[in-house]
């Protein structure tokens, strides 16, 4: 069979149709030699604020710095314990680990391979401090019932929207609904940076205000500090890169929906491709776009022989991973998340997959198949 080249993510393309903007930004950092926070950034983090329709974002080195902070600042600590899913990447637990909190993970729905609001409250114990619920795939968690959980119960919602730049449910952008939220600009996400970079959104001044200083060393002024913080700054240059790919997003995401709209028709009638529910409620942004089918290994296999960069998101549920092992869960405890984990396959989407490339990549699927 020929072999053919077609990324998951083509950044390469993406970068040639705004060359132009992305050189006279880096420049005006290069002029002003504004490299750590500064002009660029906080512009930045006023236009993502407005974006995601929040009074403040926070700009951090990355995004699992983002997560960690966030829970931080709504008062999760050592001995607390979060609950969340093990279907997603490590980085959602780390920034729980990191403060000496505990995660405690629920399974996810059968048809979204999203946290099951139904399954919280059995989680819920005296260490509970906080739900994350995780916006995978380019969309959100059913939040309504979550946030009437942690109201009923008093805890605090941290909204992990790492893969959901832009994603709405009932009307609510990701980001906006929590007490906190938490996204990466990881090259690869939809609005990516070049390098690494993350962001906290609130709604509340007071955790802006606590993260804008713990994120820089604790400081109210450059040689005063209130409290031992860390070093968690975004560059400049990423700034700069953002704000310029920022206004392309929403046009991106509609990119995004239309290339799943066309494998959605092409894989409707085959009863070996189980796609991804959409929520009714829901506006995804298709971060990425994933099917589930019989003898995944060898389609996957298949795929990469012949260049198409197909991938997994994500092969092992968290509580089965060695790094998680001290939390002592057992195989067989999160069945849905367990038997996803063995069928799921992402294919290729971004905004500059061509029709043609998309074409022959449903037909050699198809053909896998059979």
């Amino acid at each position: 069979m020929k072999i053919i080249k077609i990324p998951l993510v083509d950044l390469p393309a993406q970068y040639k149709k705004i060359e132009g903007e992305i050189s006279k930004a880096i420049q005006r950092v290069l002029d002003n030699s504004s490299f750590i926070l500064g002009p660029e950034v906080e512009a930045f983090e006023k236009s993502f604020a407005s974006y995601c329709g929040v009074s403040h974002c926070i700009g951090v080195a990355n995004g699992t710095d983002a997560t960690s902070l966030a829970l931080e600042s709504v008062g999760v600590k050592s001995g607390d314990e979060v609950i969340t899913v093990a279907h997603t990447f490590i980085a959602t637990v780390e920034g729980i680990s990191e403060l000496g909190a505990k995660p405690v993970f629920v399974d996810v729905i059968e048809g979204t391979l999203l946290m099951d609001p139904s399954k919280i409250e059995a989680a819920i114990t005296p260490r509970t401090r906080a739900i994350l619920p995780v916006h995978l795939y380019g969309q959100t968690v059913e939040m309504d019932p979550v946030l009437e959980i942690a109201r009923r119960y008093g805890l605090k919602v941290v909204e992990d929207s790492c893969q959901a730049h832009g994603a709405e449910y009932k009307g609510r952008r990701a980001g906006s609904m929590g007490d906190a939220a938490t996204f990466s600009f990881y090259p690869g996400k939809n609005l990516g940076a070049y390098g690494d970079a993350g962001a906290i959104t609130t709604n509340c001044a007071e955790i802006s205000k606590w993260i804008k200083q713990k994120r820089n060393h604790g400081r109210a002024t450059k040689y005063t500090h209130d409290f031992e913080g860390r070093n968690s700054r975004m560059d400049g240059l990423q700034g700069a890169v953002l704000s310029v790919k920022l206004p392309y997003l929403d046009l991106w995401n509609k990119r995004r929906r239309e290339i799943a709209a066309r494998y959605d028709l092409a894989f409707a009638d085959n009863p070996n491709v189980v796609k991804i529910d959409i929520a009714s409620a829901n506006t995804p942004v298709y971060h990425l776009y994933v099917v589930r089918v019989p003898n995944r290994d060898r389609v996957l296999q298949q795929l990469l022989d012949i260049g198409v960069e197909a991938g997994i998101h994500y092969p092992v549920p968290l509580h089965l991973q060695k790094a998680c092992a001290y939390l002592g869960i057992p195989q067989g405890s999160l069945p849905v998340t367990e038997r996803n984990a063995e069928r799921i396959l992402s294919l290729p989407i971004c905004p500059e997959l061509q029709p043609s490339s998309q074409d022959r990549i449903i037909e050699l699927f198809l053909e896998m198949l059979k």
